[in-house]
């Protein structure tokens, strides 16, 4: 997915569909980060960019007390909603750069597919001054991958990007080598012990489920609705014609940082 400057509130419009068809994390991922840090009722844990809460639940399972900032009121409202059950949860409806809070205020601080959208300088110093002496920043997001055994799919696709959203098909395979450039943007900002994980999975969708998936995506919500059909109409039409089934070869990157 392309990332476009100023599209950082388009999925409030679309947050229902966004909970469905976006997808949530690894288990593998959670238990790299409390290896790191150890997450128990006593700790202060602070999410930015919590959307839908793709990202929430095994932290709020902790008994943690959960801080969530998010930008989109319709989002904060979901997730605030979504996660009522938890009393040490609750959401700020703001931007992460107007957030404030004493220094050294959580012991873990993390962003799930939502710091890209986010100044490295002032997030990175930011999440610095607010971690208490030791604590850790968690970033990771997930990176789709195009589908490796249907080719034709592939190839349709491209014809179908060039008309309608030329350049912004994702090139290679997110990497090792994107994931530790990644993590040592941290080191810019104080940090130390820092570490970064990939992990690897699989989605398929239909057709219909695929073109769900992509309506979730900021770049294609910022298309013209008319045009976006027709976009969408074609895209359908490439999955039915080769087989129904679309796979996504995902990788996550986790990155790790510790405030001295």
């Amino acid at each position: 997915m392309s990332i476009i400057k100023g599209l950082e509130t388009t999925f409030n419009s679309i947050y229902t569909k966004y909970d469905r068809w976006r997808p949530t994390y690894v288990k593998e991922l959670y238990d790299d980060i409390f290896d790191v840090k150890a997450i128990n009722p006593s700790s202060d844990v602070l999410e930015v960019g919590i959307g839908t809460g793709q990202a929430t639940l095994p932290i709020l399972e902790t008994g943690c007390s959960l801080t969530a900032i998010e930008l989109g009121d319709k989002l904060a409202d979901f997730s605030r909603y979504k996660f009522k059950n938890y009393e040490k949860f609750n959401v700020k409806n703001m931007a992460f750069q107007d957030f404030q809070c004493p220094p050294d205020s959580f012991d873990l601080i993390f962003s799930a597919s939502a710091f890209h959208w986010i100044p490295e300088d002032i997030g990175y110093t930011k999440v610095f001054d607010m971690l208490k002496s030791g604590g850790v920043f968690a970033r990771f997001a997930n990176h789709p991958y195009k589908d490796k055994e249907r080719n034709n799919i592939n190839i349709a696709f491209e014809n179908i990007y060039a008309k309608y959203m030329p350049g912004s098909l994702v090139g290679d395979e997110y990497s090792e080598e994107n994931a530790k450039i990644r993590a040592n943007i941290a080191y810019k900002y104080g940090f130390v012990d820092i570490s970064y994980k990939l992990y690897h999975r699989t989605r398929s969708f239909t057709a219909d489920e695929y073109t769900l998936l992509l309506g979730t995506y900021s770049d294609h919500i910022a298309i013209e609705e008319t045009t976006r059909i027709k976009f969408f109409d074609e895209i359908r039409e490439a999955i039915n014609d080769n087989g129904g089934i679309i796979t996504l070869y995902d990788t996550i990157d986790l990155q790790l940082a510790r405030k001295p």
